[in-house]
């Protein structure tokens, strides 16, 4: 059996978020904008499911709900393939990231650890 190594700089949640996009292309150009969810995400990117395909020659603006907070993030299309039902995901790696955008990303996926080994524990308690 062959292992796949991962490239990926950050353990990854699954976590289900709406999120509005926006792909520019190289002249930050609006080419389309829809919304989509966040099948998981990590401190480095997303994994984001969308009705359409994303093309990997744009960059892609987010706005993404996290609880009762927004963080608006720009990224990079890494992949994207086939989803479930006829829908699309896409890889997304954050390029452009504020201070305050990423601490609540971190606060949220800090959170969201706890309540998983929570939960874990009264699982098997």
């Amino acid at each position: 059996m062959t292992k796949i190594k991962q490239k990926r700089k950050h353990d990854r949640i699954d976590s289900l978020n709406l999120l509005n996009y926006v792909c520019l292309d190289e002249n930050n150009n609006e080419v389309n904008q829809g919304m989509g969810r966040t099948l998981n995400v990590s401190q480095g990117g997303i994994l984001l499911e969308t009705h359409v395909p994303l093309d990997k020659k744009h960059i892609i603006s987010l706005s993404i709900g996290l609880e009762d907070e927004m963080v608006d993030i720009q990224g990079t299309i890494i992949y994207h393939r086939e989803g479930e039902k006829g829908k699309s995901e896409a890889g997304i790696e954050f390029q452009d990231i504020n201070e305050t955008s990423f601490q609540i990303l971190n606060r949220y996926i800090i959170a969201f650890r706890a309540m998983q080994k929570q939960e874990s524990q009264f699982q098997n308690d």
